[in-house]
C-alpha cells in the first residue's frame, strides 16, 4: 500500500515534539476505527487504529476529529470512535495475543453475549482476578469494568528473532486482505509488514514506499535474500505499491488481493511477482 500523502514524515515524529504540544489525546474505543483521507464516510479509507491505543487530536470538525497515530499516520477518525482524556494505561497496557478476543461483563460465557471482539495488538488496562487464574479485569477507556481471559493477552511485549516470527506470521493465513487495514479483521500489504515488524521490536513506516525507502532498513540484493527479508513490489522503482516478508525457499508472505484476497504464502519466481519485484531490505542489526 502506497499512500504518502497521509503519512506524516516519519523523522519528525521524533523531531519537532514542540509542535505538537498543544494537542489534545483521545483513547480509540471501537475494536477498530479507521482513518479518512476527509471528514466524511465516504471519503476512502487510508489507515486504521486500533482499540485502546492513544492518538494525538490535531483538529475537530463536527462528528470528527483529525488524529496523529503512533505510527505517525494522519487522518480523520469519527468522533464517536474515540474518547477524549489523559492516556489510557500507560504503565499497565497489556496487549491482545490471540488473534481475536472476546470482552466479557462477567466472568461466565454462558450468561451473556460478550461486549466486544477485539482485534490482535489492541491494548488494554488490567488486573488480575483474585483466586481466578483464568480471567484478567480490565478497566476500559470509560472506566467500565468488564472481563477478558487470560489466555487471550500478553502482559510484556515480545520480540522475536526471525525463525519465531516466520513460524508466527503463519498463524495470519486465510485472514482477509482489506485495503488500508491494520488488524486481525483485515491487513493490507504494509499494514501487515509493519505488524510482523513490531514482533521484531522496530516501528517501522505505515506505507509500502516510505518503508522501502525508511532508513532503519539496508537494501539486498535478491541473490542475497535471507529469512526475514522484506521484499518490495510495484511497476517501476519509483512506484512501490506491494510488500510482503520473505521465509526461505523462494516464497514470502503477504496480505494480497492477487488471485485470492487473503493472507497467503506466494512464489518469487512467479512471473507476476518476478515482474513486480524492485528491491528487497533487511533490518539493520
Amino acid at each position: 500500500m502506497a499512500r504518502a500523502a497521509s503519512l506524516v514524515p516519519f523523522c519528525l515524529l521524533l523531531a519537532a515534539p514542540l509542535a505538537f504540544a498543544a494537542v489534545r489525546n483521545a483513547v480509540v474505543v471501537a475494536p477498530v476505527a479507521n482513518l479518512y483521507s476527509k471528514p466524511s464516510s465516504s471519503a476512502d479509507v487510508v489507515s486504521q487504529a486500533l482499540f485502546g491505543f492513544n492518538v494525538q487530536v490535531l483538529k475537530s470538525r463536527r462528528g470528527w476529529a483529525h488524529v496523529r497515530t503512533p505510527d505517525a499516520y494522519t487522518g480523520w477518525v469519527q468522533r464517536r470512535d474515540l474518547r477524549y482524556g489523559p492516556p489510557y494505561a500507560p504503565a499497565s497496557t497489556a496487549a491482545v495475543a490471540a488473534l481475536f478476543a472476546n470482552v466479557y461483563r462477567e466472568t461466565d460465557i454462558t450468561r451473556h453475549q460478550p461486549l466486544f471482539t477485539l482485534p490482535f495488538e489492541a491494548r488494554l488496562d488490567v488486573a488480575p482476578v483474585a483466586g481466578n487464574p483464568r480471567w484478567l479485569e480490565l478497566r476500559l477507556p470509560d472506566s467500565r469494568t468488564a472481563w477478558i481471559q487470560a489466555g487471550d493477552v500478553a502482559l510484556a511485549p515480545t520480540r522475536d528473532s526471525v525463525p519465531a516470527l516466520i513460524a508466527f506470521s503463519r498463524r495470519f493465513l486465510g485472514l482477509p486482505y482489506l485495503w488500508a487495514g491494520v488488524s486481525t479483521f483485515g491487513y493490507d500489504c504494509s499494514g501487515f509488514t509493519q505488524m510482523l515488524c513490531r514482533r521484531r521490536g522496530v516501528l517501522i513506516p505505515r506505507d509500502a514506499d516510505q518503508q522501502e525507502a525508511w532508513t532503519g532498513f539496508v537494501p539486498v540484493v535478491r541473490g542475497a535474500l535471507e529469512p526475514g527479508d522484506f521484499l518490495y513490489f510495484g511497476e517501476t522503482p519509483k512506484k512501490i505499491t506491494h510488500t510482503g516478508m520473505y521465509i526461505g525457499n523462494g516464497e514470502f508472505i503477504n496480505a494480497t488481493p492477487w488471485q485470492h484476497p487473503v493472507v497467503q504464502i506466494c512464489r518469487l519466481a512467479d512471473d507476476h511477482w518476478t515482474r513486480l519485484f524492485q528491491s528487497a531490505r533487511r533490518l539493520k542489526p
